[in-house]
């Protein structure tokens, strides 16, 4: 099964979500799930059912590493 961005949330196919312990209880946060085939898929918890965007494994590494080291601090002034 080819899945590709947008693709629906809740269609795809035996995923776990994993959200960060640093969100806030309102349910204001982005889920992650690694795919069947490696990619990561990356959703809003306050649309379950909503598009999915999905991303390489390299491309998830370079965000975070980018976040680590502070690239999108100026995002949250």
């Amino acid at each position: 099964m080819q899945i590709s961005n947008g693709v629906p949330a809740d269609s795809l196919p035996m995923v776990v979500w994993t959200k960060s312990s640093w969100s806030n209880p309102d349910g204001n946060c982005v889920e992650v799930a690694t795919l069947p085939g490696g990619d990561i898929a990356v959703r809003n918890s306050r649309d379950p059912r909503g598009p999915a965007l999905v991303y390489t494994p390299d491309e998830i590494k370079a965000f975070v590493r980018g976040a680590k080291t502070g690239d999108f601090d100026e995002l949250l002034t």
